[in-house]
């Protein structure tokens, strides 16, 4: 059974106007595979709040021949098959985007356990600054390319393991 990570990026506040997805899968204590997929958010045209473009740097041309989320499910659909337990840094949101986009497409998904590496971080190195996930994997020494989903979750599933890590040195 895998442990996967998750990351989305989204166009405007909705939850349901995901237009990435990163997924990291874990399998014995190892990151196995990385991967990401781009897709068009709800609606006729593609509409990305300039905001959200600051952030992310996606931009509506890099969308414009992409499915949408149903149409890419397909390729997502197996990398949470066999999971035990989906990761992401602030999981709530994360969370929240999978099953709003999910239900916005008609896709049934079942229940996932949780963890939230925001929590991981501060209970296992309560001393940094904050525990932003850039803030993170600087002090971890994990490479990041902030907000690209691909590596959101690579860096998600590595504070992961360096926490499991952790806790079996202090055993």
């Amino acid at each position: 059974m895998y442990i996967t990570a998750i990351d989305f990026e989204t166009a405007w506040y909705a939850p349901h106007s995901a237009i990435a997805l990163g997924v990291t899968r874990i399998l014995d204590g190892k990151v196995v595979d990385t991967t990401s997929w781009l897709f068009r958010p709800p609606g006729r045209r593609v509409y990305i709040r300039p905001d959200f473009i600051a952030i992310h740097g996606i931009t509506p041309d890099q969308l414009e021949d992409k499915p949408d989320f149903f149409g890419v499910w397909p390729e997502i659909a197996p990398y949470l098959e066999n999971t035990k337990m989906l990761l992401a840094h602030n999981a709530r949101f994360d969370r929240t985007v999978l099953y709003a986009t999910a239900e916005h497409y008609g896709i049934n998904l079942p229940s996932f356990d949780w963890v939230c590496t925001v929590n991981v971080a501060r209970s296992k190195w309560p001393d940094i600054e904050n525990h932003k996930l850039n803030t993170v994997s600087k002090h971890l020494g994990i490479e990041l390319n902030h907000h690209d989903a691909a590596s959101d979750a690579h860096a998600c599933a590595s504070i992961y393991l360096r926490a499991c890590e952790a806790d079996i040195q202090a055993a």
